[in-house]
Order: C-alpha cells, then sequence, then structure tokens
C-alpha cells in the first residue's frame, strides 16, 4: 500500500477520571486494573466522544484499547458505538506497571527517587521504568503500522490509553528526547492529542504537551506540531 493509505487521524485519548485519582490509597487493597471511572470520568468520556465524533466525521474508526477497566470504561462511554468496529484489547497500551497491591508510604517514597532519578529510567520496585513501556510502544507501533496496510483500514484510529503511554507513544513516533520526554504533564483525564496527516504524508500533532520543567525542544521537536 502507498503512503496514501495511512490514516488521516490518529487520537489518543487518556482515560477519564477514576476512582484512584480521588483515593490514592485505594491501590493498597484494589488492584490498579480494576480500578473503575468515577461519574465525572464517565462524563469527561462523553464529551470527548462528541468531540472525537466530530473529529472523525462520522467515519469508521479502529480502536485499539488498554486492558484496564478504567480504559475500558472510556471507550464504553464514548458514544461511538456506531463508527467503531471490534475493538482490539492491546495490552501493550496499558498503564506503567508501578506494584501489585501498592503500599501507599512506599510509593510515595519512590516517587520522590523518581523525580531525582528520572522519569523515563527509574524503576519502580515491583514494576516498570518508563524506559520499559517505551520498549512496548515501540513494539505496538510496528502492528499498528502492518494494520495500516489492510485494504479495509480505516481512515480513523483511536488509542485509548493512559498519561505517561501517550507521552511515551509521542516520544517514540517523533523521535523526541529523553531529557524533552521528562519535562512534559501528563495529560488531563478524558484529554486528547491527535496526530494529523500532512500533505506530505507525515504527522504533526494537533497541539503539544504542558511542560511541567524547563525545557527549550529542539527545531526537531518542535516541528511535531502544528
Amino acid at each position: 500500500m502507498g503512503l496514501s493509505h495511512r490514516p488521516l487521524r490518529i487520537a489518543l485519548i487518556r482515560h477519564g477520571e477514576s476512582e484512584a485519582n480521588l483515593d490514592k490509597t485505594l491501590f493498597e487493597r484494589m488492584p490498579d486494573h480494576a480500578i473503575p471511572l468515577t461519574a465525572r470520568g464517565h462524563e469527561q468520556a462523553a464529551k470527548a466522544g462528541r468531540q472525537l465524533r466530530e473529529l472523525f466525521e462520522n467515519e469508521p474508526v479502529r480502536v485499539y484499547v488498554s486492558p484496564y477497566l478504567r480504559a475500558r470504561q472510556t471507550l464504553d462511554s464514548l458514544g461511538l458505538d456506531d463508527l467503531i468496529g471490534p475493538a482490539r484489547e492491546e495490552p501493550r497500551l496499558r498503564e506503567q506497571d508501578w506494584a501489585n497491591f501498592q503500599d501507599t508510604e512506599d510509593i510515595e517514597r519512590q516517587r520522590k527517587l523518581r523525580d531525582s532519578f528520572g522519569h523515563f529510567y527509574y524503576r519502580f520496585t515491583h514494576g516498570e521504568s518508563g524506559s520499559d513501556v517505551y520498549d512496548r510502544v515501540s513494539t505496538f507501533l510496528e502492528t499498528m503500522h502492518r494494520d495500516f496496510e489492510a485494504p479495509d483500514a480505516p481512515k480513523n484510529v483511536l488509542l485509548v490509553s493512559h498519561g505517561l503511554t501517550m507521552r511515551l507513544f509521542c516520544m517514540r513516533w517523533f523521535h523526541w528526547s529523553v531529557n524533552f520526554f521528562e519535562s512534559l504533564r501528563n495529560p488531563e483525564n478524558g484529554e486528547t492529542r491527535v496526530l494529523l496527516r500532512q500533505a506530505d504524508f507525515r504527522y504533526k500533532l494537533d497541539r503539544p504537551f504542558e511542560q511541567w520543567a524547563p525545557y527549550q525542544p529542539t527545531d526537531l521537536e518542535r516541528s511535531a506540531w502544528l
């Protein structure tokens, strides 16, 4: 297939607000993957779904969704069932693994260590580093590019995932530096970023991620957005 067969839009959305966004002690007694959305999280997803419907121009959408409950509930609440075929559950788009059942005090201690060590490189004691997530996102990209070649591939793609995973997806796609990644904030719950295909068949983000730390993006990194 030629470059013109690539999707027009690749949309990324972070799951809506979850119960653990309000009460971090939930991680002590509930598996991370089983934590549900709040009522507000469902509302955030519904609002995002209306915006995505307009973006997709009511055309078919291929969906990849994290297996975490809050991501699957976000997909359900988008209200796009008529545009979506069977969604593909994609474990490589899951949240960064932090631990099993978490010790809140220990995780807070490790958060501080991560801030001084580096978010990309620090590996949680019973979990992953950002670089581990980067590696699995890289293998997912290989799968997604193969899917682009299918004769019936739709012009819209949607990834329902998590904040860190979204940032690392874009880091991998646009070849951003580790230093730039380290400066970026997560998107808010229910917030999107969209890769838009340009006339030269390359992609640009509809808007950049906000930065929480001082870092001046290079010209190459700045060229990733419109």
